[in-house]
């Protein structure tokens, strides 16, 4: 059975991606966000920002 990404827009904040990846990996959403933030802030930057939104644009929804 294959899984694919696809945008979770019932609990979406911004596009769904965080919400998404929730649902995909079975992970609090909150927990899910709080890293994705973390991680843009502290480590990625712009790239971050660029990521998710192509995840947004990209993922089946």
């Amino acid at each position: 059975m294959e899984r694919t990404f696809t945008l979770d827009r019932s609990n979406a904040k911004i596009m769904g991606v965080c919400a998404g990846l929730s649902a995909r990996t079975g992970i609090d959403v909150l927990i899910v966000r709080l890293g994705v933030v973390l991680l843009t802030l502290c480590a990625l930057g712009p790239v971050g920002v660029v990521a998710y939104l192509l995840a947004g644009w990209l993922a089946e929804g």
